[in-house]
Parts: structure tokens; C-alpha cells; sequence
């Protein structure tokens, strides 16, 4: 034992006879009781450690994962707890969380996300329709002033509001194909302009 650790050792040795003699003299006769409370502080604290130890896969399971930079044209999106990959892009401005769907065809739109980027849902003409997992809905063209995803800067690009119910909007593939390659590689996928 070196120098340091012998006092750091008896003040410690002091610290718990101090403690457990006034939790003795405290809890005297009902040993049972103080038993009970150890007990739930030992859980609390157990669980506080535990919270802590899984705070990133709560993270990513309520905060879809973000795109990152690898290098200057490309782009690494990590996959979410959920299995699937989501990307925050900023259109007109305001940003709007996306799945990643290689089997969409288009950007697709909630109407509460085109509202978000100051689309005036009211007054758009659904006159498209596509098929969904929940059937046939209708669908209004909107052109999206702005689009930044990462570094990458596009303008004037076409998008699809849909009219039925849509959990979050879509990043289909007519966007991810300004992409020279797309690529799946464990939890990440990889874009590169």
C-alpha cells in the first residue's frame, strides 16, 4: 500500500463506522425497517446506474439517428433502434425528420411537415393518388424552394404532400438518386455525391 491510500483507507473505515453507527442508533429495534429502506435505496440507485448505462439506445430509440459528415461528399446516417435509417434535412429552412425509404419513389410529405415549411395545405390540389400500405390516397405536387441535407444544397426540388395518414414523412428514391452511390454497410448507410 502506498503513503496515499493508508489515510484515504482509515478515513473511509471512519466514514462507515460513523454512518452505520447513527443508522444503528436511528433504526434501533426496527432493523427490519431499515433493512426495507437499504434495500429500495440500493434498487434506486441500481436503477439510476441503469438509465444511464442505456441512455444512447434511448436516445436513438426516441431521436432518430442525424446525418454526419464523413468526408466532403459523403454522408454516413446511422441506423435507428427501430432497424430503419432517418435523415433531418432542413427544407426552406425548417428542419423535417425523414425515413429513408429505398422504396418510395418520390419525397413525400405529412401534411403537418408541409405545414411546418409553410405549405398551405388547404388550398393544395390532391389530384395524384399513390398506393400505400393503407390503400389508395391522394397526393398534391408542391416544389420545395431550399433543400439542405448535410452540405448538400438543392433547389427547386418536385415533392408529393399526401392527404391520408402518414406516421413521418418519406425520403424516396428520386431524391436519394442525385446520390452517385448508396451504400449499406452494418448500422450505417452510406451516401457519396
Amino acid at each position: 500500500m502506498e503513503n496515499i491510500e493508508l489515510p484515504r483507507l482509515i478515513y473511509m473505515g471512519i466514514l462507515v463506522l460513523v454512518l452505520g453507527g447513527w443508522v444503528f442508533a436511528r433504526y434501533r429495534g426496527r432493523l427490519a425497517q431499515a433493512m426495507q429502506q437499504a434495500i429500495l435505496w440500493l434498487f434506486l440507485f441500481a436503477g439510476a446506474i441503469l438509465l444511464y448505462g442505456f441512455k444512447d439506445d434511448f436516445q436513438r430509440q426516441i431521436f432518430p439517428s442525424q446525418a454526419a459528415i464523413v468526408s466532403g461528399d459523403k454522408i454516413a446516417l446511422r441506423r435507428a433502434a427501430d432497424r430503419h435509417f432517418y435523415a433531418t434535412l432542413k427544407i426552406n429552412g425548417q428542419d423535417i425528420v425523414f425515413l429513408v425509404d429505398t422504396g418510395a419513389t418520390d419525397i413525400v410529405l405529412t401534411q403537418n411537415d408541409a405545414q411546418v415549411i409553410g405549405i398551405d395545405v388547404a388550398t393544395l390540389r390532391y389530384l395524384g393518388t399513390a398506393q400505400t400500405a393503407n390503400g389508395t390516397v391522394r397526393t398534391a405536387r408542391i416544389k420545395l424552394k431550399l433543400v439542405e441535407f448535410s452540405n448538400q444544397i438543392d433547389q427547386n426540388i418536385a415533392a408529393w404532400v399526401n392527404d391520408g395518414e402518414m406516421n413521418m414523412s418519406l425520403l424516396g428514391m428520386t431524391y436519394l438518386s442525385r446520390y452517385s452511390s448508396i451504400e449499406i454497410a452494418g448500422d450505417q448507410m452510406f451516401l457519396k455525391r
